[in-house]
């Protein structure tokens, strides 16, 4: 094997006994025109956000805005998508080098680090880790690490042994929910374990993931939004959805966060279980019938109202980001496929029909999202979760250039 092919910390694995990944040897060419247009998106998201900086109150974290209404919606630190808003701030830095953006990013840091000691949220993942963990990798710090770590402690006091999983939401004594969005909190507990040499973190990732192998998906490699478990026995008493169209039908974020977290899980384990799960969602996904010319997907693949259902950006941005990781390890053709893939969505997200005019859409990069649509809430709109996994993948598009 090359060593330039293996993505791993040999001392860590010698220490901890994890098994190394290699790529494959696939080569993927970046094409001129969307590298240009990348580029050009990311002024624009740079001067998108430096809106916020003027439009939020002490507290306030951005939420989504109303095209309608021209108001923007905020949250509090405690709301799960706090650290998507500094997470993105610090990745449009590391690709524009804007020193205006980093007084905006070092003050919501601040603001969300009392979540580190939250013990009532399962999405300390993507409230911690996508902010302070892309705060510590761009400028490694013992205060960065500091909340990170407690972070992951809080995080696995919600690990049920009994069940095998993380609790998602809180509820009644007799319920233990667990989420597909929660296969994206893991990786926060992956990198505790490679910053402490403390091996419990690994394997409350591992025993959730292979949990949710067995119980959330059907055999056409679908997933079921929500399992509720009997938090003494771990029998599953339901299979449902909350955000999804019904309970047997494909809600099109779910999935998404599915394809990304089995893809985390096979980086970061090596075990071909992971890849193999993450390659039958892609291609779920991929070759479904119901998957636009233009990869944007319907908010649920099984929504009653296609081809008028409404779209959601998000899903998209996350797949996109989820194949631009996958196809560097799987076989050359199912690669080439996710990349192609990938390149056609970012294109469509930076056509007018996506993303917002300068100086619009409240500041967000992303027009057209849909977060709880059975609710009611938050239905297209933008959402900070759309612009972070959008920013991603570009960035893993224009490292292929090697630029």
């Amino acid at each position: 094997m090359n060593l330039k092919n293996i993505i791993c910390n040999t001392a860590l694995l010698l220490v901890m006994g994890l098994p190394c990944i290699a790529q494959q040897k696939n080569t993927f060419k970046p094409q001129a025109a969307l590298l240009a247009t990348i580029n050009k998106n990311m002024v624009d998201a740079d001067a998108q956000y430096k809106v916020f900086a003027g439009e939020l109150q002490p507290g306030q974290f951005p939420k989504n805005f109303e095209p309608k209404t021209g108001k923007l919606e905020t949250s509090n630190s405690g709301w799960w998508c706090s650290g998507f808003y500094p997470g993105t701030l610090l990745n449009i830095y590391e690709e524009t080098r804007d020193e205006k953006l980093m007084p905006e990013a070092r003050r919501m840091l601040n603001l969300l680090a009392k979540e580190q000691y939250n013990t009532h949220t399962h999405d300390l993942g993507f409230m911690m880790y996508c902010s302070f963990g892309t705060a510590n990798r761009l400028a490694p710090s013992p205060d960065y690490k500091s909340v990170l770590l407690n972070s992951a402690k809080s995080l696995a006091t919600r690990f049920n042994p009994k069940v095998g999983a993380i609790k998602s939401w809180d509820a009644k004594p007799s319920d233990f929910l667990v989420i597909i969005d929660n296969m994206m909190n893991l990786e926060l507990l992956f990198w505790a374990t490679k910053a402490t040499g403390d091996s419990s973190y690994y394997k409350i990732a591992v025993t959730h993931a292979n949990t949710t192998i067995k119980n959330h998906y059907r055999a056409d490699h679908s997933s079921y939004h929500v399992i509720n478990y009997h938090p003494e026995t771990g029998a599953v008493q339901q299979k449902k959805t909350a955000q999804g169209f019904a309970d047997g039908s494909a809600w099109a974020r779910g999935q998404a966060w599915g394809l990304y977290g089995f893809t985390v899980m096979y980086r970061e384990t090596g075990d071909k279980q992971y890849l193999e799960q993450a390659n039958n969602i892609a291609r779920f996904l991929l070759n479904n019938p119901n998957l636009p010319a233009d990869k944007i997907p319907y908010w649920d693949f099984i929504a009653d109202n296609i081809p008028n259902a409404l779209r959601d950006a998000s899903a998209a941005a996350i797949m996109a980001s989820a194949l631009l990781e996958l196809c560097r390890y799987t076989g050359k053709a199912d690669g080439q496929q996710y990349f192609n893939t990938a390149a056609d969505i970012i294109k469509t997200l930076s056509t007018p029909q996506y993303k917002s005019a300068p100086g619009a859409n409240g500041g967000f990069l992303l027009q057209h999202s849909v977060g709880h649509l059975p609710a009611g809430t938050e239905v297209d709109v933008p959402l900070t979760y759309a612009d972070y996994y959008f920013v991603e993948a570009m960035k893993r598009y224009k490292a292929f250039a090697g630029k």
